[in-house]
């Protein structure tokens, strides 16, 4: 293979894909409601990859050096690659045509389930709030070049006067990811499908050659992880294969491995010593590694703007990064840490934010604005951008002294911690106390927390922010919710209910507007899966509550029944890892003084009468850290922060928590710590795969095991249902278990949820027998 153009000193990852308003969102849910048909679908999406590009060159990234990434997905980088390569689940067979492609519909359908065929897994990117499709892969998988939509973007591009370059997870990633098909024997491995798969990857590299395409980016960040289910060695060996055989092929761009959210560590050495040209290094997670033998000839990216987080960083420090990495090659360039998919489009767009604020801010195009700035820099030297550094660190500078920023009063509380303030009452004793206070029957029923947010609420609280209702009206709107949630949940019969949340937009938003030390955006959208997005909110400075905020609406609705209700709220760890959190301190700090805030919220809600109160902490396992020695310190802070908020809680008060979308069997020990009275968790789409490390792990507390996918339209039947609670009382006592979907009921609508609830008590009632 002939060289045909060196790496583009500055560039991306990846950019965020759904619109600077959510366009692609729009129109996929269109799709599917039938509002649209599949060309005006494709016709919107080749309008949003038009405008990313165009954007992208105008903020400063070559046009035609390959800088700009061709990293659009209609739903997932992951489902993506696994249509591409012909990964087709066999339930959904029946969705490949003669030659075995799936078409967009059929791609759609693979994602969101179909009648009894239910949707591939959904689970955490790595250390981040993205959820990515589980491919699912067997002796069996027919891996074969099914789609060239890759091949179809790149050219689309060309058209355009682009030469981008296309970004496909790599193949070791892609194969770590993946879980073994339903009719994979016992102890199968997909990594060992390796071989079979690497022909596919070359075969698609050839296309894209054939095409124009100069550089090629393939992503691996599953070779910086220590967290897969992998032996380390079966890892690094798969990727010495794997880069051996793709960068030996004849026909193939350049080859760019990169590897975000950590440092390569031993990874490094087996990509040095392969033939490809160029290494992305993550210099935000990881430092300028020590010189490798082979990293002399390659050229090496540093990724030393944060793609992850949202503050402008220092652009001096950044540059003498790239400055010790110039000495371990010639070859150098300047990229974000990450995909930029992670952050929001335009600081400049956010009208409600203070200039101050703004100024300690840079979301994608200000990231990109800053690659172009040290671009500069590496090639014109550092003198050449010396006011943007200067101007980068008077900002920085700013942050740390401004007001807010350190509050005596909040650090004095938590530095008067003592280790009693951590622990609770004995378990035993809380479980009587409980019993006799709650009365509920076996197997009791209840939901996570929120219910459908309707048309009609959305344009209600739309209405108030306009000021064209007043807060009594709007108020009085809210209690008819809740009003009609608690009805509906009367008739069916569940044993704790909850008020729906239809006063909440976001369930970490909902906290920001009531704590100080936040802010929050107007169009800050991040996408957490397919067209689910959500605004990430600004942990800025220190946190309180300057007010009880919860307690007004559980109250209300513990005076519509007689039935418990569970007052609700958002754990320390979730509020942080769905926020852009402040990096000025240790991450420990910042829990605590949530952790503090949310303990005098549950007070409150006690002092009012409720005697259920869940702390919802879906994100416990999403901010693991990759590598296996910073585990153990994270997990020590993510259950004190926990045990802080919770452990003021009388014995008599049920404590709940619930988790989602994570691998369980890692972080059980810490779910134990916690030391909730009750813990739901995600079970439905994995098939109560999790109940095997529940009884293995010893769990004695209540669990709840879902029973009802919340992130598929489907409505699950009786015998469905009743098969998963077999399966969960098979393994766990009947005395611990809980009924329960697997999430809250925000995105799906009334219908689907009544349908899917009471099939779920049929389906209680008659296991109960």
């Amino acid at each position: 293979m002939s060289t045909t153009s060196p790496f583009p000193t500055g560039t991306v990852l990846g950019y965020p894909r759904i619109g600077r308003r959510r366009e692609l969102k729009r129109a996929v849910e269109s799709f599917w409601k039938g509002g649209i048909d599949l060309a005006e679908l494709e016709r919107v999406s080749a309008e949003l990859r038009a405008a990313t590009r165009d954007r992208l060159a105008s903020l400063g990234l070559d046009p035609v050096g390959s800088a700009i990434p061709e990293s659009f997905s209609y739903y997932d980088q992951v489902l993506d690659a696994a249509v591409t390569v012909g990964a087709t689940p066999a339930r959904f067979a029946y969705l490949e045509d003669a030659v075995g492609k799936v078409d967009l519909p059929g791609y759609f359908t693979i994602a969101r389930g179909e009648d009894e065929h239910l949707p591939v897994e959904m689970t955490k990117w790595f250390d981040t709030n993205y959820h990515y499709s589980v491919p699912e892969i067997g002796p069996e998988t027919n891996f074969h070049l099914a789609s060239d939509r890759i091949v179809r973007q790149f050219e689309e591009g060309k058209a355009q006067g682009y030469l981008t370059r296309p970004v496909i997870v790599g193949p070791v990633t892609f194969l770590l990811l993946s879980k073994p098909s339903e009719s994979a024997p016992a102890g199968f491995r997909p990594i060992s499908r390796l071989a079979d798969l690497l022909p596919v990857y070359t075969e698609l590299l050839g296309r894209l050659k054939d095409a124009g395409a100069e550089w090629v980016q393939l992503d691996e960040p599953g070779l910086v992880s220590e967290s897969i289910d992998e032996e380390r060695s079966v890892v690094l060996d798969a990727a010495a294969v794997a880069y051996q055989a793709l960068g030996s092929a004849i026909n193939r761009p350049q080859l760019f491995v990169a590897a975000p959210y950590a440092a390569l560590d031993d990874a490094l050495p087996v990509l040095a010593a392969s033939p490809v040209e160029a290494i992305g290094l993550d210099l935000v997670r990881g430092d300028v590694p020590a010189a490798v033998p082979g990293l002399e000839t390659k050229t090496l990216v540093g990724g030393v703007v944060d793609g992850h987080n949202v503050w402008r960083g220092d652009l001096g420090v950044a540059f003498e990064k790239l400055e010790a990495l110039s000495k371990l090659s010639p070859s150098i360039a300047v990229a974000s840490s990450t995909s930029l998919q992670h952050v929001p489009h335009d600081v400049n767009d956010e009208p409600n934010l203070s200039d101050r604020l703004k100024s300690w801010l840079a979301f994608a195009e200000q990231k990109v604005g800053q690659i172009a700035t040290l671009a500069r820099g590496l090639e014109a030297g550092r003198a050449s951008i010396g006011d943007e550094l200067n101007a980068s660190a008077t900002a920085l500078a700013d942050r740390l002294s401004a007001p807010g920023v350190k509050d005596n009063t909040v650090r004095a509380r938590t530095s008067a911690l003592t280790e009693s303030d951590f622990s609770r009452g004995d378990y035993d004793a809380r479980v009587a106390a409980q019993a006799s206070a709650l009365n509920l029957p076996d197997l009791p029923t209840t939901t996570i927390g929120s219910f459908p947010q309707t048309g009609d609420i959305r344009k209600a609280r739309a209405a108030f922010v306009k000021g064209d209702i007043t807060q009594e009206q709007y108020n009085e709107f809210l209690r008819d919710e809740i009003r009609n949630v608690v009805d509906l949940q009367e008739d069916i019969g569940l044993d704790v209910l909850v008020h729906g949340e239809p006063e909440r937009n976001d369930m970490v938003q909902y906290f920001a507007e009531n704590f100080d030390g936040f802010d929050v955006t107007a169009n800050g959208w991040v996408q957490s899966y397919g067209t689910r997005a959500t605004r990430p909110s600004l942990l800025w400075g220190d946190v309180s509550r300057p007010a009880p905020f919860t307690v007004e609406w559980s109250a209300f609705t513990q005076s519509l029944t007689e039935k418990p209700v569970k007052g609700m709220l958002t754990g320390p760890v979730t509020i942080l890892a769905w926020s852009f959190v402040r990096d000025d301190q240790p991450l420990e700090e910042t829990a605590n003084q949530v952790a503090l805030a949310l303990r005098d919220e549950i007070a409150d809600l006690e002092a009012a009468g409720i005697g259920i109160i869940q702390v919802d902490e879906p994100a416990l396992r999403e901010l693991l850290p990759l590598k296996v020695a910073d585990q153990p310190e994270y997990l020590k802070w993510s259950v004190d922060s926990f045990r802080l908020a919770t452990a003021g809680a009388a014995d008599a008060t049920q404590i709940h928590t619930h988790l989602c979308y994570s691998e369980f069997g890692v972080v059980i020990d810490a779910i134990r710590a916690l030391d909730a009275d009750v813990t739901s968790i995600e079970a439905a789409r994995s098939k109560m795969d999790v109940v095997h490390d529940i009884k293995a792990s010893g769990f004695d507390h209540g669990i709840g095991p879902g029973v009802y996918d919340i992130h598929s339209p489907r409505v699950p039947s009786v015998d469905e249902i009743s098969e998963l609670i077999t399966t969960a009382l098979g393994e766990i006592p009947a005395s611990q278990v809980w009924i329960n979907p697997d999430c809250g009921l925000k995105t799906r609508g009334y219908d689907e949820t009544a349908a899917s609830l009471r099939n779920i008590l049929e389906a209680t009632r008659a296991a109960r027998v």
